[in-house]
């Protein structure tokens, strides 16, 4: 055993390191590296079975961290891509798979059950994938989570359907099994809606470290274990009891105790997968495993990439969806070994597709990181560009760069005087937000100089900077001063040290993206605590007035944090003397 976990280890941390340096994400890193110390490989570690088990805790931990991340005002606001997106995606993917499995040779029952549990995708694999390049918070993102969490809610009724399919069920009617999982699942909901409460209290919050976390344990392990019992997807119960807790006050402490261990066990999951993989059968049947492979990245990548540009998708949002979803799930394990023992799929066939569905998952992570390195970039210069829409660039008194929450605030107050502006941002989501208004804006990136030409910086009055990454603020205000001296230049500042940065390229309107708000919510602070309101405004002004004045004289030692610690301190408590002095007696 503790040869094992020093090959697991080990063959993580190389192979994860260097996965990640070529910019091909962790995942990918994880996959090989079970690969190369599986039984089709160096053999280091054989007992894959006992390894799964073990692994699929970290998917577990993974769905109820989801969970706690799912408030039903969340799930409210996505019921159109939940419910629509994600049954469109379920089945009309399924319905092709299905009939390509039927024109292959399987009858019409395990053809259904093929086509529907090849149409699910990974979560465990995705939404690492978006995370790890922060995609998440985008369309492609949020569409990517809907459906998948359709899927996991969709999960019920194929389990159930799969006994119906093969005609018969070992424990009596469909209609048993649907009341034992309609009782699991209000078991884990009622259950931990009135018991979890009283029992963090009981054992003291999280004042006891340690019996915290064990509880926080306790509490995934037997929600799944209750949806096991029920016939259910293990990762299902996981999954609600992280939704039940999602409102209380525990959920960042939850989320904190539980994510070290789930990064962990999926990653050893990702391992189990590639050690899976039986290299063995593609030798002995390799034109069916390749072609079941291509067929089921290509049709589901396309199918996905289809509707995502009928629900309105731009060309780089659908490729990002398409692919992000392209490969199989780790519930179609299974559902397959369902199936099987049901009668509805044989042997051969689960072990061709349990294959295929294990090689999607290798390479998917492959072709999402070739397509964000090569595709994506080549996708974005042919979306359109003022370079290439000259006759609509008009001249604009203002041009704001990065058109994101922060640069939306700055044009709605210039609409609200009916100041015209120009917007340039790489995102193609906020592009298309302006023109909606019916305002120009134009899909490019900022930093490069010949796209500030054309959306007519060298004629504005005025340059806004207000991108959301710190090198590309300093890089466009440093080319906005050099080349367009006509302009003013007003940047976003992300904290202290892009606000020196800015001061060394000559830029000196910036505003620091959450000094203001913070001195606000600090002065409603005070105001709570019972002062009165010139006495809670001059307390902020004078906190506010001498920052900046420490700003501006740290900048000529910005790098020597010494220096910067002591100047920080010396104001400190020279304010607080300033206040003590004005106390009252």
């Amino acid at each position: 055993m503790l040869v094992t976990l020093v090959a697991l280890l080990a063959a993580a941390v190389l192979l994860v390191s260097l996965s990640r340096r070529l910019g091909l994400g962790s995942i990918l890193g994880y996959l090989i590296a079970g690969l190369l110390i599986g039984p089709s490989g160096l053999r280091l570690v054989t007992d894959v079975e006992s390894i799964s088990e073990i692994s699929e805790l970290g998917v577990l931990m993974l769905l109820f961290i989801i969970g706690l991340e799912l408030r039903l005002p969340r799930v409210w606001a996505m019921r159109r891509s939940v419910f629509g997106l994600g049954t469109a995606q379920v089945i009309v993917t399924g319905a092709v798979l299905g009939a390509a499995a039927y024109w292959a040779g399987a009858a019409w029952a395990g053809a259904t059950i093929l086509g529907l549990g090849l149409a699910l995708s990974s979560t465990a694999i995705v939404l690492p994938l978006l995370a790890e390049r922060n995609l998440l918070a985008l369309t492609s993102g949020r569409d990517s989570f809907a459906v998948l969490l359709f899927q996991d809610l969709a999960s019920v009724p194929l389990i159930a359907l799969v006994p119906a399919l093969a005609g018969h069920h070992p424990d009596g009617p469909i209609w048993i099994a649907l009341l034992k999982a309609a009782g699991a699942v209000a078991i884990i909901l009622l259950g931990g809606h009135f018991l979890l409460r009283p029992i963090f209290a009981a054992i003291g919050g999280a004042r006891t470290r340690e019996v915290f976390t064990a509880t926080a344990l306790l509490i995934v392990v037997g929600a799944a274990a209750i949806a096991g019992g029920a016939g259910l997807p293990l990762s299902l119960g996981a999954f609600a009891a992280g939704v039940v807790l999602a409102e209380s006050e525990y959920r960042h402490e939850l989320q904190a105790d539980i994510e070290p261990f789930e990064g962990l066990l999926l990653g050893f999951f990702f391992m189990s997968v590639g050690m899976s993989t039986d290299v063995a059968l593609i030798a002995r049947e390799p034109l069916r495993i390749v072609c079941g492979v291509v067929l089921l990245v290509v049709v589901k990548a396309a199918l996905a990439l289809g509707l995502g540009l009928i629900r309105g998708q731009n060309p780089v949002t659908a490729v990002r969806f398409g692919l992000a979803i392209a490969q199989g799930s780790e519930f179609a394990f299974v559902l397959f070994g369902a199936a099987a023992a049901a009668g509805a799929l044989d042997r051969a066939a689960v072990e061709g597709a349990t294959l295929v569905i294990a090689l999607s998952m290798l390479i998917s992570p492959i072709l999402f990181a070739a397509s964000e390195r090569w595709l994506i970039p080549r996708l974005m210069k042919q979306a359109p560009r003022p370079a290439s829409r000259l006759e609509e660039a008009r001249p604009a008194p203002v041009v704001i760069c990065g058109f994101g929450r922060f640069g939306q605030i700055i044009g709605r107050v210039l609409l609200t005087r009916g100041i015209k502006f120009n917007a340039l941002d790489s995102e193609p989501g906020n592009v298309e937000t302006v023109r909606r208004f019916g305002y120009l804006a134009f899909y490019g990136d900022p930093t490069r100089l010949e796209l500030l030409r054309a959306v007519g910086a060298d004629q504005a009055k005025v340059i806004v900077v207000a991108l959301p990454d710190a090198e590309a603020v300093v890089k466009v205000s440093e080319l906005a001063r050099e080349h367009f001296p006509q302009a003013k230049v007003y940047a976003r500042a992300r904290n202290r040290r892009v606000a020196h940065s800015l001061i060394d390229v000559g830029v000196h309107n910036f505003v620091r993206e959450t000094f203001l708000s913070s001195l606000r919510l600090s002065e409603l602070v005070l105001l709570g605590l019972d002062f009165d309101e010139e006495e809670a405004r001059r307390t902020v002004e004078a906190f506010r007035e001498r920052d900046e004045q420490m700003l501006v004289a740290q900048h000529a030692f910005y790098d020597d944090e010494t220096k910067v610690i002591q100047t920080a301190t010396q104001v400190a408590d020279e304010l607080k003397s300033l206040f003590e002095a004005d106390a009252p007696t």
